[in-house]
C-alpha cells in the first residue's frame, strides 16, 4: 500500500462506497415511483419548482429538505434534470429526462413494474442469502430456494402476489419491442404461424400481431399463468410444459427464456423447438427459432450495457444457477441441439435478436 498514490487510495475508497451503497439508488428510484414524481412533473406541463412538487405530493413543509435531497440524487443519476426559466433566476425547476419518461404510469412504454420487481422483498431476501448458498454443499439448490424453500417457478405458482408483480414486470419489459418490431419485416416473411414460448400474458405476441396481423400466434406457458387469458381468432393460449411438447409451427419465439436455464436444459428445449418447426405440416421453407436474449462481450456496446448484463448474469445465478451467454456459448448450444447456423442482430438494446436455423 505504501507504493500506491494516496489519491488513488481515496478514489478506491469512493469506488468501494459507491458499490456498497448502490442499493440506495434503486431504493430512491422506487420511492420516487411510489410517490408518483415522474407523473406529477409530466402532468404539471412545465418545469416544476420544489414547493410546487411538495404541494402536489401533499407532503408537509417539514419534508421539503428530504425531498430536495431525493431529487438532487435522482438528478445526479440522470432521472430528472434542472431547468431555469431565465438566466437571472436561481430557482431550480425539475423536468423529465428520457429514463423518467419510461416510468410514466399511463404510457404504453412504462418500466415502473420492472423497478418494483428488482426491489421486491422476495428478490432482496434472495440476494442476502448469497453467502449462505456458496457455503451450502447442496449442489442442486439455488440461492432462491435457500431463501424461500422452493424453486422460483414453484414459488410463483404458490404466491399470487409475487407472481403478479413478476409477470407485470416482464410484460412491461416486453412492451419495449414495440419500438423496433415493425422494422423486422424480413424476420417474419414467409411464415404463417408463431409459438411464443414462456411469455405469459402474450404481450410480445400481441405486439407482433399489430405489425403482422396475418400470423397465427400461440402463447405456450404454465397452466396457472395462461389460465383465463382472453383469446382471439389469431391469438390463442396453451397451458403446458415446454420441455414436454411444443405445438408444430413455422417459428418459435423464446424471449428471455433460455438465460433462466442451465446448458443441458437449454439443449433439451432447443431440440423440442427444432422438432416443432421441422414437423410443421405447412412445410414452409426458412422455419426457425427466434431468441431474444442478452449476448455478453459484444465489442460495440457501451460500458453501461456491459454492467447491466453482468448484473443480470448474477441475478440468473442466484435465482436459477443459470447465466447470460457469450456468442461462443450460444453457438455451442445451437450446435449441440442440431441447428446448422444462426444470425445475431443487436436491435433490442441490452438484448439481441438471434435467428437460429435447422
Amino acid at each position: 500500500m505504501e507504493t500506491v498514490n494516496i489519491n488513488e487510495l481515496f478514489k478506491a475508497q469512493a469506488h468501494i462506497y459507491k458499490h456498497a451503497f448502490g442499493y440506495s439508488n434503486s431504493m430512491a428510484l422506487n420511492f420516487a415511483i411510489q410517490l408518483g414524481i415522474p407523473d406529477i412533473i409530466h402532468n404539471h406541463k412545465k418545469p416544476i419548482t420544489l414547493p410546487e412538487l411538495l404541494s402536489a405530493l401533499k407532503l408537509p413543509l417539514s419534508k421539503s429538505t428530504a425531498i430536495y435531497r431525493l431529487m438532487r440524487m435522482l438528478v445526479h443519476s440522470g432521472f430528472f434534470a434542472i431547468a431555469k426559466i431565465d438566466e437571472n433566476s436561481e430557482t431550480e425547476r425539475y423536468i423529465l429526462t428520457t429514463p423518467s419518461r419510461l416510468l410514466l404510469k399511463n404510457e404504453v412504454l412504462n418500466l415502473s413494474p420492472c423497478v418494483r420487481v428488482t426491489v421486491d422483498p422476495v428478490l432482496l431476501t434472495t440476494w442476502k442469502l448469497l453467502g449462505e448458498w456458496f457455503r451450502n454443499k447442496n449442489e442442486e439448490a439455488t440461492t432462491f430456494e435457500a431463501a424461500h424453500g422452493l424453486p422460483m417457478w414453484e414459488f410463483c405458482a404458490q404466491n399470487p402476489r409475487f407472481d403478479r408483480v413478476f409477470n407485470e414486470g416482464m410484460a412491461s419489459d416486453s412492451k419495449m419491442m414495440r419500438l423496433v418490431v415493425k422494422d423486422c419485416k424480413e424476420v417474419f416473411e414467409g411464415m404463417n404461424s408463431l409459438v411464443d414460448v414462456g411469455e405469459g400474458t402474450g404481450i410480445i405476441a400481441k405486439t407482433i400481431l399489430e405489425a403482422f396481423p396475418h400470423l397465427k400466434c400461440t402463447v405456450l406457458d404454465l397452466p396457472h399463468v395462461v389460465a383465463n387469458m382472453p383469446q382471439s381468432e389469431n391469438l390463442s393460449y396453451v397451458g403446458g410444459d415446454m420441455f414436454q411438447s411444443i405445438p408444430n409451427t413455422d417459428a418459435i419465439l423464446l424471449k428471455h427464456v433460455l438465460h433462466s436455464w442451465k446448458d443441458e436444459d437449454c439443449v433439451k428445449l432447443l431440440k423440442k423447438c427444432r422438432k416443432a418447426i421441422a414437423e410443421n405440416e405447412e412445410g414452409i421453407k426458412g422455419n426457425k427459432v427466434l431468441i431474444i436474449d442478452m449476448v455478453l462481450k459484444r465489442d460495440e456496446e457501451e460500458p453501461d450495457m456491459t454492467e447491466v448484463k453482468l448484473m443480470f448474469d448474477m441475478l440468473m445465478t442466484i435465482i436459477f444457477t443459470a447465466k447470460e451467454r457469450t456468442e461462443e456459448e450460444w453457438g455451442k448450444l445451437f450446435l449441440e441441439a442440431g441447428f446448422t447456423c444462426y444470425n445475431i442482430r443487436p436491435i433490442f438494446g441490452l438484448r439481441s435478436l438471434i435467428e437460429v436455423f435447422p
